[in-house]
């Protein structure tokens, strides 16, 4: 009798995955649930994910990926399931292991033809082209035993990757948008990052996810991401730069496909660890209300944080203190040096909270102490309106402004809501500070705190930026920040010329203008990183909102917020009908009529909750690291929503829901006709394949509206006539290598060993499958 051949099959395949070449780095992935006998495949849900951790390794260069999943069951009947694991297109794997609920699995890696062939008949079969967004990569594969109802599997991966650089920029991406696939949030979600590098780190951002960075030096780092109860639905993005000079530059674009302005991102920071004499010397002026509404709690508070600040003065820094009421209170005379802190600090810890709130006095004997040779810092703090004194607000604005020498920066806090928004913000903006509000709920101590920590170290006043090779337009955040040990500055903007440009920083360091030079900094000709024209966009709109609040409401303000609103699909109090009537917003005509009907007073309140609110807002937008998201997209795939989700984003476009079409905001009806394409047809699917680019989009559902490349195509049910398909792209080709043109030795190495291991594990697989084959026909 013969033996079964499934083993030698499974010997088989494991020779054949040896055999094939290491593919790009891998990260997340999702269970295809098969159904059981007489079940449709459409019928069976997703297995829904419980909890996903992930945790990242990063040396010089090289990055070990450990990823956590855990799947669970919901459904009533035992499910077999397919795991397919996207991998991403620009990396090279080293080393990839894989384990369910302890044991280890064995599985196969697909090239991209065989991958596509895979999302193709999944889609066919399940009629949901979620997963036509990983068209184009390859993928790898392996099966998930039968899970009971209710049961769970535990899924465990490791892999290692190199990560290209590119003029010091480094850039991490793990896939986390396949959890959209998963019916119900997510229980919790946690990425966690360690960077260590032999070369000064010096930027660390996130574009996609709001992270927590702790920096043990120049050479360490750990970035963190945690949340619960939540459905991630877009990859987490993480960058980081080196360089060995006292700032590190580096520079992000995107140029849009066909043509027209292109949008870059410039990340500048300094190190982190600084010499005494590098620290710029300056004079801070803390001014704190003690009036009566500041009386108990806020009052200790405040005290509180006030010491911490006179702890954290540099040895060449001078300060004082002005307290004020109907009355003001000096610590000194004049400004005096750091080394008096201990007396002020006396000084404060007696304070007492009585009488009215005289704003316009205090300002003004802050501001006659500056000193015009050195940098001026005045962190003013109040919890209430103008009641003494010159109470106008507007005639205070003016008398600041006539006061404020050049070189004084102005951080204004507001506690609780009895305060003046349009004040604080208005002075805040003109003098090159920034406000902040501290609500009921919330410590003084803490945010006044918080915030002279990543101040307390500056390196360069009064910055200035100039783009040789380029002509560039439309940066925020305007005016420039100054700049602090530890801390980075993130510009975004717009250029006309591509091309390589040469990038000069320039600012003041204890009365000294010093200047730093960077070459070799590409602004892209078509494509880049697309994020940073929604980024662009969402910082502008900020700052056009926060103009209009500030100094009234004017036609092309609000044409440009509109505008930006539709293209970019970022929710402002002038674009709900972005939501509620996207058909006029849809038209260029329709848009118009908005702009003539929507007005928002200028002269709304301004203290109040709403109006701290609406400051805070405002400033997330114009102050923002991270494109602004769409509202919170719905848990099921494929367009069919658990709950509405009238706004979603892919690549760089924006699709607003209308009359149950993913519409492309940049398709206007009355100026486009539509190309209809079938969903789930040959014609489809070989759109998809010829631009795999384009899957992102088609993944939206089986009824969108697309522009591209000039064309409105419009995926529908049922028939529609033969497509004429656009020429296919060249496959952009992957690098291994380094901007210098090599690796780190450790990679080599590791290749080396890898390649070893390989040959001894074909060596050994074979001699087993020949042993095997001799025991089969001796049977």
């Amino acid at each position: 009798m013969r033996k079964p051949v499934q083993p030698l099959l499974g010997i088989l395949a494991i020779l054949a995955l040896l055999l094939i070449p290491a593919a790009p780095a891998a990260a997340d992935g999702v269970i295809i649930p098969e159904p059981p006998p007489g079940v449709p495949i459409v019928d069976v849900p997703y297995l829904t994910v419980k909890v996903h951790r992930v945790t990242v390794t990063i040396d010089d260069q090289v990055a070990t990926t450990r990823v956590d999943q855990v799947f669970v069951n919901e459904a009533d009947f035992e499910v077999e399931g397919t795991y397919v694991f996207p991998l991403p297109e620009t990396s090279t794997i080293s080393e990839f292991a894989m384990w369910v609920d302890g044991e280890k699995l064995e599985g196969k890696i697909l090239e991209r033809d065989e991958a596509r062939r895979i999302y193709e008949d999944i889609v066919r079969r399940r009629q949901d082209p979620a997963l036509l967004e990983y068209i184009g990569h390859d993928a790898f594969q392996a099966s998930i035993y039968p899970i009971p109802p209710g049961g769970e599997r535990r899924i465990e991966l490791e892999y290692r990757q190199v990560l290209p650089v590119d003029n010091g920029l480094v850039e991490y991406v793990y896939p986390l948008s396949t959890e959209k696939f998963s019916p119900r949030p997510l229980e919790e979600v946690a990425i966690n990052v360690t960077i260590r590098s032999r070369e000064p780190l010096k930027a660390i951002y996130s574009p996609s996810h709001p992270v927590d960075v702790v920096r043990g030096g120049d050479y360490d780092a750990l970035v963190g991401y945690e949340e619960t109860d939540v459905t991630p639905d877009r990859d987490f993005v993480l960058y980081y730069t080196v360089s060995q000079q006292d700032v590190g530059v580096n520079l992000l674009s995107y140029a849009p496909p066909g043509g027209g302005d292109g949008f870059f991102l410039l990340l500048a920071a300094p190190q982190v660890e600084v010499e005494a004499q590098e620290v710029v010397a300056r004079d801070l002026i803390l001014v704190l209300d003690v009036s009566g509404s500041m009386r108990g709690e806020k009052v200790e508070q405040a005290r509180a944080a006030l010491q911490f600040v006179l702890d954290g003065l540099n040895d060449e820094d001078r300060f004082n203190v002005i307290t004020f009421s109907t009355s003001t209170q000096h610590f000194s005379r004049d400004l005096v040096p750091a080394a008096q802190r201990g007396e002020a600090q006396d000084f404060v810890a007696r304070l007492e909270a009585n009488g009215s709130t005289d704003i316009n006095r205090a300002l003004l004997e802050a501001l006659a102490m500056v000193d015009e040779d050195r940098p001026a810092v005045i962190i003013f703090l109040t919890d209430g309106l103008p009641t003494v004194g010159e109470v106008d607000v507007d005639r205070i604005i003016r008398n600041v402004a006539g006061a404020a020498p050049e070189n004084a920066r102005i951080f204004p806090f507001g506690v609780g809501y009895d305060v003046n928004t349009a004040l604080l913000d208005t002075i805040a903006q003109d003098h090159r500070g920034a406000s902040g509000y501290v609500r009921p709920e919330e410590s003084i101590e803490e945010k006044v705190s918080a915030f002279y920590a990543k101040v307390s170290t500056p390196l360069l006043a009064d910055l200035e930026l100039e783009f040789g090779g380029a002509e560039v337009y439309d940066l925020y955040p305007y005016p420039l920040p100054d700049l602090f040990a530890g801390t980075q500055l993130v510009v975004v903007g717009r250029y006309e010329d591509s091309g390589d440009a040469v990038v000069t920083l320039a600012g003041a360091v204890n009365g000294r203008r010093q200047a730093f030079e960077y070459g070799d900094l590409l602004f892209e000709r078509e494509g880049g990183d697309e994020f940073i024209a929604r980024l662009w966009a969402t910082r502008k709109i900020g700052y056009l909102l926060q103009q209009i609040r500030l100094a009234g409401e004017e036609k092309e303000l609000v044409d440009e917020i509109v505008d930006l609103s539709v293209r970019y699909g970022i929710v402002t109090p002038y674009t709900s009908f972005l939501v509620e009537e996207p058909e006029m917003a849809l038209r260029e005509e329709g848009r118009s009529e908005i702009v003539e009907q929507v007005v928002i007073e200028a002269t709304v309140d301004v203290s109040g909750e709403a109006a701290v609110n609406r400051s805070a807002q405002e400033k997330d937008l114009a102050q923002a690291e991270a494109p602004a998201m769409p509202m919170p997209a719905a848990t099921a795939t494929g367009g069919e929503m658990s709950q509405a989700a009238p706004v979603r984003y892919a690549g760089d476009k924006t699709f607003v829901l209308h009359e149950g079409i993913w519409t492309d905001t940049t398709f206007d009806p009355e100026r486009l006709a539509t190309v209809p394409v079938a969903f789930g047809s040959d014609d489809y699917f070989a759109l998809v394949a010829s631009r795999p680019e384009w899957g992102r989009y088609f993944a939206l559902g089986s009824h969108v509206i697309i522009v591209l490349d000039g064309t409105a195509y419009e995926v529908r049910e049922g028939d529609a006539p033969a497509l004429d398909l656009p020429p296919s792209q060249p496959e952009p080709g992957a690098t291994e290598q380094s901007s210098s043109g090599t690796v780190p030795a450790s990679v080599e190495q590791s290749r080396d060993d890898d390649a070893a291991n390989i040959l001894e594990t074909i060596a050994e697989t074979l001699r087993n499958l020949w042993a095997r084959l001799a025991d089969l026909f001796n049977d």
